[in-house]
């Protein structure tokens, strides 16, 4: 026999927990890494990290 999980539903609040603005496109921008050269492009380069979800981005100067 296989292992048995146990299924729950989430509670409202854990189901929207912090991620309703970002699904929505408004992220809590982070700079992580700042004037990180890029070699191939021969430019520098910002990283972001969104503070709630964790999404990166990445920004050429």
């Amino acid at each position: 026999m296989g292992d048995v999980i146990p299924f729950k539903r989430k509670i409202a609040w854990q189901k929207h927990k912090g991620s309703s603005l970002c699904r929505d496109g408004f992220h809590k921008w982070v700079v992580v890494t700042e004037r990180k050269f890029d070699v191939k492009q021969g430019k520098l380069v910002t990283e972001y990290r969104c503070q709630r979800c964790g999404k990166t981005k990445t920004k050429l100067l």
